[in-house]
């Protein structure tokens, strides 16, 4: 029996975040495997042009589009209360929300709401007997655990970002876009205002490549120089916790237990010694690149490449190297 499938494709002004692009893919996938539902998408608060067509060339059959004032800007209570009003229109079998910042904050809220389990922080699914089962990390990331869902229904997942790839667009499909209004919602806070910082720059969650600095870095001049090197590869920046404590830095480019877990293809580890709470974060990037003085650290027990030395020496001289190769 065919099993439907739901994404919350989440924006940034107005756009959709490729997060969104990549739930798609693999909700098509599982579809197929199990007899050809349809994949609906999940869209709250404004859509600029053009994203709807984009969203249907990725694999999305219909498309829910949530509209109200309050949801302009993330406000949890709103948010949740129109993922529930779509998921009562599309009643998927499943849905798939990325653990982005917002969507780690809007999953469990989301599966309250609805009175379901949720599987956290999933890095791949498998049909097994009928039964979908999610593969996620436990134990600080040391193993891998599958996890099940009871009978209830719709099975609410949280997926990491980065795991999946992108599907290519088709150009030829077309979809319907449902317009729900979400009529008026009683919130116990409202958003007055957002200040961003680093413009310009992915979220650590979605970047390709990763370069972050920790306390050797000694102060928050320093991370001038990784801010070159990111120019240079097009990478996002991050962060240890100690540099973020230190007040170096802010805390929306931490990466790990307590920051953001990040899946980049690269992650360049600058200065960083390699505690646990740190490895949890980006212990599965495909590559990782240790730079740091201590040869004993433990960051060069999970590194693909590790150099021993001054960062503050190593650091230009790469990006000198890496600016000369990028240009020919």
């Amino acid at each position: 029996m065919a099993e439907t499938f739901a994404v919350l494709a989440e924006t940034k002004d107005g756009s959709v975040r490729k997060v969104a692009y990549e739930l798609l893919g693999e909700a098509r996938r599982l579809a197929q495997a199990w007899g050809g539902g349809a994949v609906s998408a999940i869209v709250l608060g404004p859509l600029a042009a053009g994203e709807a067509d984009r969203l249907a060339q990725h694999g999305a059959d219909r498309i829910y589009h949530v509209e109200s004032d309050a949801l302009n800007a993330y406000a949890p209570e709103a948010w949740a209360d129109g993922v529930k009003l779509a998921v009562e229109r599309a009643k998927p079998d499943t849905l798939l929300i990325g653990a982005t910042a917002l969507g780690k904050d809007l999953a469990p809220r989301v599966a309250a709401r609805i009175k379901v389990g949720l599987a956290s922080d999933c890095v791949g699914f498998e049909i097994e007997g009928g039964q979908l089962l999610a593969r996620r990390p436990i134990f600080a990331a040391k193993a891998t655990g599958r996890v099940a869902w009871n009978a209830s229904r719709p099975r609410v997942a949280g997926v990491r970002p980065n795991t999946f790839a992108v599907p290519t667009p088709d150009a030829s499909r077309k979809t319907e876009v449902e317009a729900i209004a979400l009529g008026t919602v009683k919130t116990r806070a409202r958003v007055v205002g957002q200040e961003k910082a680093d413009g310009g720059m992915l979220d650590v969650t979605e970047a390709n490549v990763v370069v972050s600095g920790g306390r050797a870095m000694q102060g928050p001049e320093n991370f001038e120089i990784l801010r070159k090197l990111c120019g240079v590869l097009g990478a996002s920046l991050g962060a240890s916790r100690a540099a973020v404590d230190a007040g170096w830095i802010d805390h929306s480019h931490q990466v790990g237990q307590t920051g953001k877990v990040v899946n980049p293809t690269l992650y360049f580890a600058v200065g960083i010694s390699g505690a646990i709470q740190h490895l949890v974060g980006m212990s599965s990037s495909r590559t990782i690149v240790a730079i740091n003085k201590d040869k004993e650290a433990p960051i060069f027990k999970v590194a693909t490449y590790g150099i021993v030395g001054d960062l503050f020496q190593v650091v230009p001289a790469l990006t000198e190297e890496l600016t000369k190769v990028l240009k020919e």
